[in-house]
């Protein structure tokens, strides 16, 4: 499918809640959407997302133009600054009460962690995260400032700030091996 020139392919999946979207490294552009979503509701996901679309597609346009050996090297010394004050950003913006380091790394593996110190890290690739993605990782992180586990107290303070967690934290399982390996 295409809207003003961005290419999609549009995948039915009967357990999907929502309409998700994907930029992979490559640029392609997949929309995933519930059964009872139509063609229709895809195609105006699309059009609404279009900005957020193009600014990743440029992104990883820049990075497969660039001569290092390693892109992701380049890539985490391109965008740690930004995504530093992303973070730092959206923790102000939750009004949450934090008085530790932010460190911004290039992991394989993990979108944040948080340490006994209660400093917290994140990947510097989310800021390739959908908005809700972002926050969710960020909510994710602040509340292990109160429990260091993944108890049922921990997700209960989780599902206070966001509701639909568990279908974000799905979202990001999925999206995330696209985003994290290079």
């Amino acid at each position: 499918m295409n809207y003003r020139g961005i290419e999609y392919t549009v995948r039915g999946n009967p357990r999907a809640r929502r309409i998700t979207l994907t930029v992979r490294r490559d640029g392609s552009v997949r929309v995933t959407k519930p059964k009872r979503a139509t063609l229709a509701d895809t195609a105006r996901f699309v059009r609404e997302s279009s900005q957020w679309i193009e600014r990743m597609k440029r992104r990883f346009e820049s990075v497969r133009n660039t001569s290092s050996v390693e892109p992701s090297k380049t890539e985490y010394k391109k965008y740690k600054k930004e995504a530093l004050l992303f973070v730092q950003s959206s923790i102000r913006h939750m009004r949450a009460p934090f008085h530790g380091k932010i460190f911004i790394r290039n992991q394989k593996s993990r979108w944040g962690s948080c340490s006994h110190n209660g400093n917290l890290s994140f990947n510097y690739r989310i800021l390739f995260l959908p908005p809700y993605l972002a926050a969710y990782v960020v909510v994710h992180e602040l509340c292990h400032l109160r429990e260091m586990n993944h108890s049922r107290a921990f997700w209960s303070l989780v599902a206070k700030e966001i509701p639909d967690y568990a279908s974000r934290r799905k979202a990001l399982r999925q999206l995330g091996h696209t985003l994290l390996i290079d």
